[in-house]
């Protein structure tokens, strides 16, 4: 992990630097991407710091895209890549909290990396002449683990309100622990208020990442421990503390720390159902209650998959995910508290997929699975009793699936121009009829042949809408 030589580069990149280096030009890799060839991890993305001007690039270069040229930022499209290449510069007074209002072209690569905000991202890899640029020890602080800011911490997370987010993104992500100091200056009331700041958009970017993350309770136990979960996500607050416990053994832990297990639980490449993980329970303190049985207490939370449906919805309004995404996790959320049993019907597992929707099955099983692991912070095993009602539920809508059963009004033999062709009108009895024939269907597979629901149709016509 710590260099005495120099960084494996691809051949595109070293021919990228010698067209800078035959105009007179430095280049040097910058970023992130130095920071994870250190760490032995394949870099996908590259960022380029030079000398040169951005007209200077665009004078060099065929194809150039002007992406942020007020600070200096250019994307060359050159050998199959889009390389974000940035003059040397510096910054200065951030009155938003996220953008510096002064911007200079700085000298040297030196300059440049003090602008940044981690000594394990400030530093650069001059590509021809195969030497890393270090001045504040970042192969250091990436040796041990160690997450600290150029300077003083409380300098850069005042003049950047997403910095110490993403202080404890890089945590969760890399495994890091974050030095003392820089980690209580997160907490500091100024600091705080830095953060309170930023969009909703920029802390959901992050708070994603989080969430994609090998474990990701440790990157949000951090977000709640700095203050800065409460101010973005306050419906999760009340979680802490909200005891679940009591004789029966179903829960081991309070609701918050239930909620951060179950995503540690969930598949990784998942983020609906990662989020939904998140926010499943979050309704358990408004409908927490108790009982006494048998001389014990009860714990008891009825209704509250409703409840965590409507602060889920809220929740990811505010943070501005996607009405997709919304209408996803929360329509997740609302049906998590499903109980099957050897005992349901045919019928009742045709209607537990028409509820579901097909398309939400395998997420909400693998909800199902994670919230069992976030009861005692176990994954499922295979062969165990949750694992085998799982397999048997699975196994019985594949059955259903197979079958063709008609599990939407369109999967009807007949549609409402055939019953408007028997002389049934138009309106709000012929959506009757059609949901009537879909129940009978949904008991009776084999009444979905269009002869037999058009003569059903008149008979419910005849029946119930004729004086």
């Amino acid at each position: 992990m710590f260099l005495n030589n120099c960084l494996s580069i691809p051949q595109k990149l070293t021919d990228f630097a010698r067209i800078f280096n035959d105009n007179n030009f430095k280049c040097y890799l910058v970023g992130g991407a130095v920071r994870d060839m250190i760490m032995g991890i394949k870099a996908h993305d590259y960022d380029i710091a030079t000398d040169a001007k951005p007209e200077d690039v665009m004078r060099i270069f065929r194809k150039v895209i002007p992406t942020g040229i007020a600070h200096g930022t250019v994307t060359v499209h050159i050998f199959g890549m889009e390389l974000e290449t940035t003059t040397f510069r510096t910054e200065s007074d951030y009155s938003d909290g996220r953008h510096p209002d002064k911007i200079e072209f700085a000298a040297t690569i030196e300059e440049d990396l003090s602008r940044r905000d981690f000594t394990m991202n400030a530093i650069a890899y001059d590509i021809l002449n195969k030497k890393i640029v270090d001045p504040f020890e970042g192969q250091k602080d990436i040796k041990n683990k160690t997450i600290r800011t150029v300077g003083n911490a409380i300098e850069r997370f005042t003049e950047d309100g997403l910095r110490p987010v993403r202080a404890l993104r890089f945590a969760s992500q890399l495994g890091f622990l974050i030095e003392e100091e820089t980690f209580k200056s997160i907490s500091i009331p100024a600091v705080l208020e830095k953060t309170r700041s930023i969009s909703p958009e920029r802390f959901r970017d992050e708070f994603c990442k989080i969430l994609s993350t090998n474990k990701p309770s440790v990157g949000l136990k951090l977000l709640e421990q700095t203050g800065i979960l409460s101010m973005f996500i306050p419906e999760f607050t009340p979680c802490r503390n909200c005891i679940q416990k009591d004789v029966r053994g179903f829960h081991e832990f309070d609701v918050a720390d239930h909620n951060l297990y179950a995503c540690d639980g969930a598949p990784k490449d998942n983020l609906i159902v990662r989020l939904a993980a998140f926010f499943h329970d979050i309704g358990k303190p408004e409908s927490r209650s108790t009982e006494i049985i048998s001389g014990n207490e009860v714990v008891h939370f009825h209704g509250h998959e409703k409840i965590s449906e409507k602060k889920t919805i809220r929740a990811m309004t505010n943070l501005k995910f996607s009405n997709d995404e919304i209408k996803k996790v929360s329509h997740l959320v609302k049906e998590h508290m499903f109980h099957y049993e050897s005992s349901w019907t045919n019928a009742a597992v045709r209607r537990f997929i028409i509820r579901i929707g097909t398309e939400n099955l395998h997420d909400l099983i693998l909800l199902r699975l994670a919230d069992t692991h976030g009861m005692h912070n176990t994954p499922v095993i295979e062969g165990s009793p949750s694992w085998n009602n799982i397999v048997e539920l699975k196994k019985r809508i594949e059955e259903i699936l197979s079958e063709n059963s008609a599990l939407s009004l369109k999967d009807l033999k007949v549609n409402g121009n055939d019953l408007m062709q028997e002389g049934i009108p138009r309106g709000k009895e012929l959506g009757m009829i059609l949901r009537e024939l879909f129940e009978t269907v949904t008991d009776s597979p084999k009444m979905n042949e269009r002869e037999t629901l058009l003569s059903l149709a008149k008979n419910i016509h005849e029946a119930k809408f004729k004086n």
